[in-house]
Parts: structure tokens; C-alpha cells; sequence
């Protein structure tokens, strides 16, 4: 039996399980792999390579880095390697239909959510934000539109209480893998067909900004660990702690507002003002929310580094009725 040739185009660091994935199985032959231009990185703005393309010189794959995908040349690049599949994940740019409509199969795309709902740059993190029980992967051939295309699988996954962005994110880049290769067969053979996205419950998960992050306290306490977990490890949920933290020395003045991180944090059933330090030991710090409490349990200064409360509290005297702002 013939390999499949298939084009793979990705970037983001997803994108590595299902390019491993496609290499590991004799069914398919990766012609070439399409990323992002190299990116300046680190304090010295050195040009550092995607995941996908360090992975792919890795397994020896050829590898293309058009500033834009629907540049002429670049397109003509494509229709010499004659794919008979290409597939996408995470790549980074929306794909004009002379790319759409080069391989004989179409494209098919790996979505990290449960379509329609969650079209768009952020599903995993909004999944969680929205304290959705549960996600999942889905495997569309593309359209023109963004995250539009019919549906050609999917696959669930519960959302734990244990999960952050960074948890899911690896469990559904692993899902994704498994269940493209498992598809691509039936897909390629008619065994599957694409069946258009329901209208109902579609909806758009917008791309992260850093004012994500800061924590409202006048929303209830599940709600602000569920945006805390979403937004770990970016932006992080971050807060000011002040008038509520006091030198062991009583002659030296108070501090000014701290600018903290908070990395781990529980839901506790006590209930203050919002944003008030209900209680500071070693089990955590008891903060007031709009409804119900949260106990935060690891934390950051802004410029320091990760600490569980034991050692943020550690020669330092946080007191009941302080505060928190956002």
C-alpha cells in the first residue's frame, strides 16, 4: 500500500503530538513541514525556531517558513509536492482557498474543542474560564470560514479540578494525535463522512490578553478559580495585596501594594468582603470573594519566584483584614 503524502502545517507547540504522531505511522509520508518565520526571543532577541520546526529538522522533515501563507510563490511551492492530504494545527494563519483546495482530500484541521462551540484562537483556556465540565478534540476539513468547516470526528474529555490551561492543553494535543490518525484512514476511504456544524451552540473563543489575568474579587469565588486555572501559566491571575502585609519591626512603615501571581489557589467555605484577608497560615491565605472564599496556596511577587505560602509568609506577619485588588 502507497504512504498517503501529506503536508503538515503547524507552529504552536500542540501541533508537536500530531506531527510525532504522523512520522511514527508507515501509513502516511510527511512531504514537508510548513511553519511560522523563526521569532526573536529572550532578553537578547536571538531568532529562536517554532516547536514544530525544531521537531521536524528533529525527524528530518523538509521545512518551509513563508512570511504569509497566501504568498504566490509559496503556493506554487505547494502544488510541485502534489499532497494528497494536508493537515493543520495550530500553523497560525487563516489559509486562502488556492491552499484549501490543492490536495485531492482537502485539509483537515485539529481543533482543541468540542465544535461549533469554542471556534477560534483560545478554546482550552475559555473551556475552562467557563467552567465546562467537560472539552474535547474535534477533526474538521476545512472551509473558508474560521473553525466553520464540517466535522469529520471528535473525541471528549472531562475537565478535572485538578486541570490548568497547561494540563488540558497536553491532554488534548495527545487526544488530537491519537484520533487523527485513527481518522485519516476512514476519512481518505469514505468510511467517514463530514457532517456540517450544527448552528446551535456555536460559539467564539477570543484570543488571551494579559488584563485576563487580574482578578476581580467582586466575582464569586468559582468563577475566579476558574479563570485562575485557565489563565495558568499565561497571562497567570494576578492581584495587589495591600495595607495588609506589616513589617515584624512595628516602627517601620507598611509597605506599598504588592503586585502578586497566584499559581494555586482552592475553594474554601467562608465568606468576607471581597478581596479582604479572612485568615494567613501555613494551610493559606483565606481571601473574600463576591460569593464564597478562595484559599490561595501558591504565589509570586512580581520579580521572584514561585513560593508555597509557607515560605511567602516566612518572617513576615500577613494579618485578617487586609486586602486584595484587583
Amino acid at each position: 500500500m502507497t504512504a498517503l503524502q501529506i503536508l503538515f502545517m503547524g507552529t504552536a507547540e500542540l501541533s508537536g503530538n500530531s506531527l510525532a504522531a504522523l512520522a511514527a505511522d508507515e501509513r502516511f509520508h510527511v512531504d514537508a513541514v510548513v511553519t511560522q518565520p523563526d521569532k526573536p526571543r529572550g532578553r537578547e532577541l536571538k531568532l529562536q525556531p517554532s516547536p514544530v520546526k525544531a521537531l521536524a529538522l528533529k525527524l528530518g522533515f523538509p521545512v518551509l517558513q513563508p512570511a504569509r501563507a497566501r504568498d504566490e510563490r509559496f503556493i506554487a511551492e505547494l502544488r510541485e509536492l502534489k499532497p494528497d492530504l494536508i493537515v493543520v494545527v495550530a500553523y497560525g494563519q487563516i489559509l486562502p482557498p488556492a491552499i484549501l483546495d490543492l490536495p485531492r482530500h482537502g485539509c483537515l484541521n485539529v481543533h482543541t474543542s468540542l465544535l461549533p462551540k469554542y471556534r477560534g484562537a483560545a478554546p482550552i483556556q475559555w473551556a475552562i474560564a467557563n467552567g465546562d465540565a467537560e472539552t474535547g478534540v474535534t477533526i474538521m476539513k476545512m472551509d473558508v470560514g474560521l473553525d466553520t468547516g464540517p466535522i469529520v470526528s471528535q473525541r471528549h474529555t472531562p475537565i478535572n479540578s485538578e486541570d490548568d490551561s497547561a494540563a488540558l492543553h497536553d491532554r488534548l494535543a495527545q487526544l488530537g494525535a491519537e484520533l487523527l490518525v485513527q481518522t485519516i484512514p476512514d476519512y481518505i476511504s469514505g468510511k467517514i463522512r463530514p457532517v456540517p456544524q450544527p448552528a446551535a451552540g456555536a460559539s467564539y473563543a477570543a484570543k488571551i490578553t494579559k488584563a485576563d489575568g487580574r482578578i476581580d474579587w467582586n466575582q464569586p469565588a468559582r468563577t475566579i478559580w476558574n479563570r485562575l486555572r485557565a489563565f495558568t501559566p499565561w497571562p497567570g491571575a494576578f492581584t495587589l495585596l495591600r495595607n495588609a502585609e506589616h513589617p515584624l519591626d512595628a516602627n517601620l512603615p507598611a509597605p506599598k501594594p504588592q503586585l502578586l501571581k497566584i499559581w494555586k489557589a482552592e475553594l474554601v467555605e467562608k465568606s468576607g468582603r471581597a478581596g479582604e484577608v479572612l485568615s494567613a497560615d501555613k494551610t493559606g491565605i483565606i481571601v473574600g470573594c463576591g460569593q464564597g472564599a478562595l484559599r490561595i496556596m501558591e504565589l509570586q511577587r512580581e520579580g521572584g519566584r514561585r513560593m508555597n505560602v509557607t515560605e511567602f509568609l516566612a518572617g513576615r506577619a500577613l494579618k485578617a483584614g487586609g486586602s486584595f485588588a484587583g
